[in-house]
């Protein structure tokens, strides 16, 4: 974002501060709905999703360059973010496939 004014380093960080408060909670609230999603899918290659990660890459890219971030940069902290969001996944995943698996042996006996 062009144009932002700051008065001083301590201006600078305590606003960079503000951001990254809002930005934990979103990913909070992100990682809340990767955990739900894990119940929706019934294959690794579901958790993985790569045409869906390309599609939110295409976004962020475009969204980045509307906002005026470098998309190289917004592109690079979205592939480190949805890769650890994916190995999250599939831990809670597999987490469910198992729960889901020990009740119908037990449905069975």
């Amino acid at each position: 974002m062009e144009g932002v004014r700051a008065a001083s380093l301590r201006h600078v960080r305590r606003s960079i501060d503000r951001i990254d408060r809002r930005l934990v909670r979103l990913l909070a609230e992100r990682g809340a709905l990767v955990k739900a999603a894990a119940r929706f899918k019934r294959t690794a290659g579901e958790v993985r999703a790569p045409a869906r990660v390309a599609e939110v890459l295409r976004n962020v890219r475009r969204l980045s360059r509307r906002h005026g971030l470098a998309p190289g940069i917004a592109e690079r902290v979205y592939r480190a973010m949805i890769a650890a969001f994916i190995r999250f996944e599939m831990a809670e995943h597999s987490r469910l496939r198992g729960s889901r698996a020990r009740r119908a042996r037990k449905e069975r006996t």
